[in-house]
């Protein structure tokens, strides 16, 4: 019983905090940002014996569609994702030589996500995106020979963000959820 009252009275506080929070949107409809970043913590090709190659590097752009979507500090955006990723698998088979292949991933993105202005400076997100996954594989030669080969899928997820602006124009950006990482974080230009 007391667990419930204690739960009760943290939510009510929680939402008198975000509630008397009185700030101007960071992302209105006709507002156009650019994000870039860089990924941390792999989505693809994990596990024992890969190793990243180049760091996953991802861009983004949004338009805001739809102000006061449900109350004055909601808004629409949708928009476009690109981003790239490499590794290395290696398994050495205890023979003479050492199997090896390289992974690239393209992923081609659209994206539509909700912003709800919760603090003063900062435009937090959540949206879906649905994307075309192309990915290449080669081998160096050696034991294994020299191969490569090429494939894609579709893919869908959830993801959520926020961008800290600093100026009317300058933000950091971080996103956590699926694309070409894990956790991304970056820069977002508000043109």
């Amino acid at each position: 019983m007391k667990i419930k009252k204690i739960t009760v009275l943290a939510i009510a506080c929680f939402g008198m905090v975000f509630s008397s929070v009185n700030a101007q949107n960071m992302f209105s409809k006709d507002d156009k940002v650019i994000n870039l970043g860089i990924g941390l913590g792999s989505s693809l090709h994990t596990g024992t014996g890969y190793a990243m190659g180049m760091p996953a590097i991802s861009a983004s752009f949004e338009l805001g569609i739809k102000d006061e979507l449900f109350d004055e500090k909601s808004s629409l955006g949708v928009g476009g994702y690109l981003g790239y990723a490499s590794s290395t698998y290696k398994n050495n088979s205890g023979i003479d030589n050492e199997y090896k292949w390289t992974y690239s991933d393209w992923i081609v993105g659209v994206r539509g996500a909700l912003h709800y202005q919760l603090i003063e400076n900062m435009d937090t997100y959540g949206g879906l995106m649905l994307a075309y996954d192309i990915v290449g594989v080669s081998t160096p030669g050696g034991y294994s020979g020299n191969y490569s080969a090429s494939g894609s899928v579709f893919r869908a997820s959830l993801y959520i963000g926020g961008r800290y602006y600093f100026n009317d124009k300058i933000a950091a950006m971080g996103e956590l959820g699926y694309g070409i990482s894990v956790l991304n974080i970056g820069v977002s230009i508000k043109l």
